[in-house]
């Protein structure tokens, strides 16, 4: 019996990618402090799993942003924006220049759009793929010097590439691109590429590839069977090549998917059975899968609760008589789970006995595998722990808050939109406001840090934060946006800081999850009911609202944001949970409406991001996922403005939830994409406040006051003026003052002109 892991945390132990690639931008180190950093982190991976006991152990799961990115210059699918003079040149600086350009943007140059990875909360980068741009092996060093340099230390690896359908089906037509053409049109020119990559990789001593196709556990995918077939009947004939693990994941691929990989000639097939533990059931109904070794991953790599290890043995167990061979491995790579829980030293041990983060779920796969070798009796003393050592989770009940949902019922979610709206009707066209959070400053920082260490006390951080409000009220009056925000300069995290202040969350100290590039998250940890002891954000918002005339929005985070941004337990339906945090954030509505608030933003920036995979359980979520929301929401008077706001996701398929959750003004993502939802939302008819992005706030560079107001009069051609709002795509914390201040002037100035036009 052998082990691996389809994937490993990338960002190091205390996020020393994040911090080598920041100073990199700032030109503060060279390319070649980079490169060394990368390589040690590289190093530390494959050292853990070799010393941890893995067998099979991947490499070029590192990337310095995106791994969509990497496959996309890997095979020279880069826009014509980024082939101009102005990224010419030779050598590694000029590779990483065109690179981060892609990811980030340069100059006037926009970078490639950017949405959720399947349902995940990593975001990757989208390839711009059009007929006329032919797919070739560009440079194969990324992957082939890994593997060497994995090699060079004496560790055997196998290379990890995104697989040719997943990498197409996630791409997008270019702007250039003919009405009716598909990325996948490109299939067999990619699957030439793949060929020749996998000759190369198979001269450099590689026995085995891993081809990534999460896809196939999706609607999309699971209706390319053909396309399925063409790809991998043609890869597993050629005879210059390495073993092919064509890896699939995040749920399960359906038997007509595995019939077809079944016929081809991968030697390996990966399934996940945490997200789709009806695969057992699949790989029995395609009779087994006969020739083939069957990856079974058994250990969760998306959720950090402990597995349970009989009921994975089980599991392992009915699978033996299925496949030729059996390999234990994690459902996913573990990329979306915190490295190490030794690091956390103040959780409570009742809970931390519960967990399992990256390293902890490789000493759990590499225990199964020893299991299946040497049988139970090999484990016994853990098997024993496992069972006897999980805590009672009905400590973690709380009846007063049961008993409060019970008798809410459903009268709590009514519609409250279209008496709202009508006591707002008079309100001007093209208001201008900001998503929430201004640049969090060094000096910001250091007062939220210095006030968690002890060395300043509550009045004195009080004083700093109302300091940095007063800033960013007279800032946002001096720019003349209408309906202002008081910055966040006291959050951390727009979940974090919620779930530190809610019962039945915990929050971890060195928890790092990457979320795109170099952005990083500590996702809290939700074990059990939850609850509001007290007001949390009434203070700020209306110390702020006494700094102006304007109105300030009250800044929260919805109930499935705060869950899919979250670790949640898993001991009770999420519908369930998600009541019990709407009930919670109702209390802190109504309280801001008692103080005087009439803006009140509820954040549910990752509604489409929790969406399942597959149509047939989207009714089920978006009933519970819009439920908790109006639960949320629903009790406040008519002249209250419900906000909400949504991120990086395609919110073409929700557009009709979203018109259900019953806000009033909603803003969303607009500007990679290009304007792409106004016209979703005109097929729809949705006939609510839309704020369309209009300036990127994930790139550093500024957008011109034309840029914008070209994007606003584009809007217009779908939504009457005077339920537009004009907006920024997303926060605005991880940016700096000098980008965000002329970025906004020029946002005010275009929505004054395009608004000079309606009235004239």
């Amino acid at each position: 019996m052998t082990t691996t892991v389809l994937g490993y945390p990338r960002i190091g132990p205390d996020r020393e990618l994040k911090r080598a690639s920041e100073a990199y931008w700032r030109g503060r180190t060279t390319v070649s402090e980079l490169d060394a950093v990368a390589a040690r982190l590289r190093r530390g991976v494959w050292e853990t799993l070799r010393d941890a006991g893995v067998a099979e152990i991947p490499a070029n799961t590192f990337s310095y942003y995106d791994h969509m990115l990497d496959t996309a210059v890997l095979f020279d699918l880069v826009p014509e924006r980024f082939r101009t003079p102005a990224f010419a040149g030779e050598g590694r600086e000029a590779e990483l220049r065109r690179y981060f350009a892609m990811a980030r943007g340069a100059d006037d140059v926009a970078p490639l759009e950017m949405t959720k990875w399947f349902d995940t909360n990593y975001h990757y980068l989208v390839p711009e793929l059009a007929p006329g741009r032919r797919p070739r092996l560009a440079d194969p060093a990324k992957p082939l010097s890994e593997f060497t340099q994995a090699k060079g230390l004496g560790i055997r690896t196998h290379p990890v590439i995104v697989g040719p359908l997943t990498f197409l089906m996630l791409a997008k037509p270019a702007a250039d691109a003919p009405e009716g053409w598909r990325p996948l049109d490109l299939l067999d020119d990619l699957l030439g590429c793949y060929a020749e990559l996998l000759a190369r990789l198979a001269a450099a001593g590689a026995h085995q590839v891993q081809l990534d196709e999460p896809i196939l556990a999706t609607d999309d995918g699971r209706a390319e069977p053909v396309a399925l077939e063409r790809a991998y009947t043609r890869l597993g004939e050629l005879t210059d090549r390495p073993e092919l693990f064509v890896a699939t994941y995040f749920g399960s691929i359906g038997t007509a998917a595995l019939d077809v990989l079944k016929r081809t000639g991968v030697e390996r097939i990966g399934l996940d059975l945490v997200a789709g533990p009806e695969s057992v059931d699949e790989v029995a109904a395609v009779s087994g899968l006969g020739g083939k070794t069957l990856v079974a991953g058994v250990v969760d790599g998306r959720n950090v609760w402990r597995a349970d290890l009989p009921k994975a043995l089980s599991t392992l167990g009915s699978l033996l008589g299925l496949a030729d061979r059996v390999v234990v491995g994690t459902s996913c790579s573990l990329l979306h789970v915190p490295i190490d829980l030794d690091a956390e030293t103040d959780l409570d041990p009742v809970i931390r006995e519960r967990l399992a983060f990256a390293r902890q779920k490789v000493d759990e796969v590499v225990l199964l595998g020893r299991a299946l070798s040497a049988g139970d009796g090999g484990i016994a003393a853990e098997l024993e722990r496992a069972r006897t050592s999980a805590p009672d989770t009905a400590a973690f009940v709380n009846p007063r808050v049961r008993a409060r949902l019970d008798a809410l019922g459903d009268s709590a979610v009514r519609n409250g939109h279209d008496r709202r709206g009508a006591a707002q009707a008079d309100e001007p066209p093209l208001q201008t406001t900001t998503i929430g959070s201004f640049p969090q400053t060094p000096d910001v920082r250091k007062a939220r840090a210095d006030h968690r260490a002890g060395r300043i006390d509550d009045a004195e951080y009080t004083r700093r934060m109302r300091a940095e409000i007063d800033r960013v009220i007279k800032l946002q009056e001096d720019i003349g946006l209408d309906i202002l925000v008081h910055g966040e300069p006291e959050r951390n995290d727009m979940v974090q800081y919620f779930a530190e202040r809610l019962d039945g969350f915990v929050t971890t100290q060195k928890g790092w999850v990457q979320s795109y590039g170099s952005r990083c998250v500590r996702p809290p940890i939700l074990y059990g009911d939850v609850s509001r002891p007290e007001a949390m954000t009434v203070d700020w918002i209306t110390y702020a609202q006494s700094r102006t005339d304007k109105p300030v929005k009250g800044m929260l985070t919805g109930p499935v944001t705060m869950l899919a941004w979250s670790f949640v337990r898993d001991d009770q339906p999420l519908g369930d949970t998600a009541r019990q945090v709407a009930l919670a954030l109702r209390d802190e509505v109504s309280d801001l409406e008692r103080a005087g608030i009439r803006h009140i933003q509820v954040d549910e920036a990752a509604l489409r991001e929790l969406l399942p995979l597959r149509a047939e359980r989207h009714a089920d979520y978006l009933a519970w996922a819009i439920g908790s929301f109006r639960l949320a929401t629903s009790g406040v008077g008519d002249s209250t403005r419900i906000h909400t706001h949504m991120c990086y996701s395609e919110f073409g398929r929700i557009v009709g939830a979203i018109e259900q959750l019953d806000a009033d003004v909603t803003s969303v993502e607009a500007a990679r994409s290009h304007m792409e939802l106004v016209d979703d939302l005109a097929e729809a008819g949705y006939e609510r406040g839309i704020g369309p992005g209009v300036y990127d706030i994930h790139s550093p560079r500024v957008p011109t006051a034309d840029e914008i107001e070209s994007a606003l009069r584009d809007a217009l051609r779908a939504v009457d003026p005077r339920r537009l709002w004009v907006n920024p795509d997303c926060g605005l914390k991880t940016r700096r003052y000098e980008e965000v201040e002329p970025a906004l002037r020029n946002m005010v100035e275009a929505a004054r002109r395009v608004r000079a036009d309606l009235v004239g």
